[in-house]
């Protein structure tokens, strides 16, 4: 059994992306607001970064499998910061898609466990939509 040792930098980690995350729906709540979305990015990143380690995020980014979406996530990032966030966010959603699409099996266990909402996640044409992606990765 592996055991996940949450020190501290792991916990500001985690809670820089969960702003990150606040922050880019909010910009896209406010009429896709380029400041507040480059805002989410930059603290998602950082997040990201901290929680799985510096090494862990260049590791992840730069493997030859996930080019196409680190390429379309930092284009995205870049248009954001350029003031085109529509696009943007465009991008970046696809590239989102690409990197973490082997990541949705792990999160759909995750959403089932939990406690009060887990009830949705559990209903059959849920768990069958989410069986069917299972352990598969989304042809790009």
């Amino acid at each position: 059994m592996v055991s996940f040792e949450m020190n501290d930098l792991k916990k500001i980690g985690l809670g820089l992306t969960g702003f990150g995350v606040f922050f880019s729906f909010l910009g896209i709540v406010f009429f896709f607001d380029k400041g507040l979305i480059a805002m989410g990015n930059i603290l998602f990143l950082s997040g990201l970064g901290l929680t799985i380690g510096l090494k862990s995020t260049m590791q992840f980014f730069t493997k030859p499998k996930n080019y196409k979406g680190t390429i379309s996530f930092g284009a995205g990032f870049f248009l954001v910061l350029i003031g085109w966030p529509f696009f943007g966010m465009l991008l970046e959603a696809y590239g989102f898609v690409v990197l973490f699409s082997g990541f949705w099996p792990t999160l759909a266990v995750f959403l089932q466990r939990i406690p009060i909402i887990g009830w949705i996640f559990q209903q059959p044409f849920v768990t069958s939509f989410l069986d069917r992606y299972r352990g598969k990765r989304v042809p790009v």
